[in-house]
């Protein structure tokens, strides 16, 4: 079980390297929500962003890296998820969150997505610098 207090966290760090970091990242997503108390529909939500989130890596910005963090807020406890690159950064965040807006043919409802499913989602990008999503999901 993992601990959770205002000074103490649990933080697990998954490398976005090539495909197989996409499997790798849902799984040791799912291992890492084992230990909380999210409902299954609420996991299956975070696997799926987290998923998303690794796919986005690999297509646009290798390497890169994904993050779940426990965390707490006042009495409540949640999962940060945090996934982070030093790829060409997104030119317009505002219309990369616009569902079906897509660069690569897709149906582009990558991070329009990943904020729907979460509770909380930002989204940081400059050009040349990279990319940091961080998404919550409170324990409900």
């Amino acid at each position: 079980m993992i601990a959770v207090g205002m000074e103490q966290t649990t933080l697990m760090t998954i490398d976005i390297l090539d495909e197989r970091g996409i499997a790798e990242a849902r799984r040791m997503g799912r291992e890492f929500l084992k230990q909380l108390a999210f409902r299954l529909i609420d996991q299956s939500r975070i696997i799926t962003a987290i998923s998303e989130l690794a796919r986005n890596i690999f297509n646009y910005a290798l390497p890169g890296k994904i993050f779940l963090e426990v965390i707490s807020r006042g009495r409540k406890t949640g999962l940060k998820l945090t996934a982070a690159d030093e790829g060409p950064g997104i030119e317009d965040v505002s219309k990369a969150l616009e569902c079906g807006f897509t660069t690569s043919g897709g149906l582009g409802a990558g991070l329009p997505g990943v904020r729907s499913l979460m509770d909380e989602f930002s989204c940081t990008s400059r050009a040349g610098i990279g990319t940091t999503i961080t998404a919550i999901k409170w324990l409900k």
